[in-house]
């Protein structure tokens, strides 16, 4: 990508987390399934309803930014993803496995909070401040999600890993 301008940087770094929010779609239920703790899966599950609202949030963003998205593969999603496809394979189904789960979704949370940050204030800077709102409260929501993420792992996921 050669972006030259911070309007191209904007499209980009747009076109690249609608990318991970899509493969998120996929990846989400898989996690939801291969956990035993029915409150992680319960999050899971829950976090793919608000992926859902957060894809059309990016639809809303390209609309009233009168721009168009670029047909990228985000190659970060694509990782983190593999990385909790294996733990999935290689760990047995159990406490220590839904302890694995927490942090991949943890890491996925990361990179989105780093992302919709970036685009954020990118659409600052460019006078978008209709996008501004929408990527602000995308941001709000991957925060709420990570919190969730770490009160599951130090509480009851945490125990019964322990106790393995």
């Amino acid at each position: 990508m050669a972006a030259k301008t911070m309007q191209d940087l904007f499209i980009h770094a747009l076109s690249d987390v609608y990318s991970a929010e899509k493969q998120l779609t996929k990846a989400l239920p898989k996690l939801a399934r291969a956990s035993t703790n029915p409150e992680l899966a319960a999050a899971f599950k829950t976090h793919l309803e608000e992926t859902h609202g957060q894809i059309e949030r990016i639809d809303q963003v390209v609309e009233e930014c009168g721009i168009k998205l670029k047909r990228i593969k985000c190659v970060a999603m694509e990782g983190l993803v593999e990385e909790g496809q294996e733990q999935i394979e290689e760990i047995e189904a159990g406490p220590v496995l839904d302890a694995a789960l927490i942090g991949a979704a943890q890491k996925v949370e990361h990179y989105e909070i780093a992302t919709y940050g970036t685009l954020a204030a990118l659409a600052k800077q460019l006078g978008y401040k209709e996008a501004v709102k929408l990527l602000l409260e995308t941001l709000q929501e991957e925060k709420a999600t990570d919190e969730k993420l770490s009160l599951l792992a130090e509480s009851k996921v945490a125990e019964e890993a322990a106790a393995k």
